[in-house]
């Protein structure tokens, strides 16, 4: 089997193309897979990292505003159309399939100039501009969410199969959790609360937890707070400012970025977190309360209809962005943490949206389109 991924600028379009491919390497040890992205995003980073060969053409997200600068973006993004055409030309892929975000516009074109099956998927539950637009030219689009089928109303064949992640609830023993909170510095005798906003880590939400801890707010609770890596110095730098010290805080384990993220969510009691996709798979797949900030100026508000799929079945508390405070942020937390039956209950919610046979739909799909 010969595939062309499509999947360009955040690690939310980017990821699932890669446990895509995982899963056709997994059962079809001799496909042949490259990714097609732009010189600009993370998959510059992302896909040779996992291995795969990526190729590269000109292609933007498109704006009504009639300017200088968007008039030479098209310019550009139909000159990608070509590019992508000879790299399908060349290539000669039994299936091109795309993960959202702008380079699916060029690429898709270029297979269907070629005659090539297409298979999209939306990882949110409020489809984006890239798919909503092209799903004539899709034979299949896969959607992460029940709510997103209604919304794809001009493609023939819409298919529920979730999103590929690789976090997933773990069956830890006693020794083995403490053995990872004790990792963190942390005691098991208080709730852990998981706090990380992608990434590229989410400011608002920062300075929310900036305020917990001068205020010493935590007294009920403790922390694994990821920053982003991007913020990490500046933070340390704000704490030092108020005499804290980062590395050394009571209840309070304060990382860049945590690698280890599927054991560190299995461990937490809850998770305060934005809202995207991936972010809300992994919350149900392990089963955890959550207070979630969607990120605002978003297309679409997607991040707020993806936290909505929790809350309407009682499994997170929203907070809007604008109303997020450090006072308000510890009065959220400590109404679940303090009400045990509430944090069982809302853990309980969450995991009835798991998916944990998410590949297997995927490649199910894939199968029929390639056949």
């Amino acid at each position: 089997m010969k595939v062309m991924i499509a999947a360009a600028g955040t690690a939310g379009h980017i990821n699932p193309g890669i446990a895509i491919a995982n899963k056709i390497k997994q059962e079809e040890k001799d496909s042949q897979i490259i990714f097609i992205g732009t010189t600009r995003g993370l998959e510059n980073d992302l896909v040779p990292r996992a291995g795969y060969e990526l190729k590269t053409i000109d292609a933007y997200g498109l704006s009504k505003e009639l300017s200088l600068e968007n008039l030479k973006k098209m310019y550009k993004t139909i000159k990608g159309i070509g590019e992508a055409k000879k790299i399908v030309k060349e290539f000669k892929p039994d299936l091109v399939i795309g993960t959202g975000g702008y380079i699916c516009g060029a690429t898709v074109m270029a297979a269907k100039a070629n005659k090539i099956p297409v298979l999209l998927h939306e990882s949110n539950a409020f489809p984006g501009k890239a798919v909503k637009m092209l799903a004539k030219k899709a034979d299949t689009i896969l959607v992460s969410f029940q709510e997103a089928k209604s919304r794809i109303t001009n493609c023939k064949n819409v298919v529920f199969t979730g999103t590929p992640v690789k976090v997933k609830k773990l069956d830890l023993g006693i020794n083995e959790k403490l053995e990872i909170i004790k990792s963190m510095n942390l005691n098991e005798t208080k709730p852990i609360i998981l706090i990380f906003g992608g990434s590229q880590g989410a400011q608002k939400i920062n300075e929310a937890f900036i305020d917990i801890l001068e205020q010493k707010k935590n007294k009920n609770y403790q922390i694994i707070w990821a920053t982003g890596q991007k913020q990490f110095d500046k933070i340390k730098e704000q704490l030092a400012e108020k005499n804290m010290d980062i590395n050394n805080i009571p209840n309070a384990k304060i990382l860049p970025y945590i690698y280890d993220m599927e054991k560190i969510e299995n461990i937490a009691d809850v998770i305060v977190a934005r809202s995207g996709a991936m972010t809300i798979t992994e919350i149900a797949n392990v089963g955890k309360p959550s207070i979630l900030i969607p990120l605002p100026n978003v297309s679409n508000d997607h991040q707020m209809y993806n936290a909505k799929v929790l809350e309407k079945i009682g499994a997170a508390t929203i907070i809007s962005n604008h109303e997020l405070t450090g006072t308000l942020l510890n009065q959220k937390i400590e109404e679940i943490i303090l009400n045990k039956e509430k944090c069982i209950q809302m853990g309980k919610n969450a995991y009835t949206l798991a998916n944990n046979d998410v590949e297997n739909k995927i490649f199910r799909e894939i199968k029929k389109l390639v056949n």
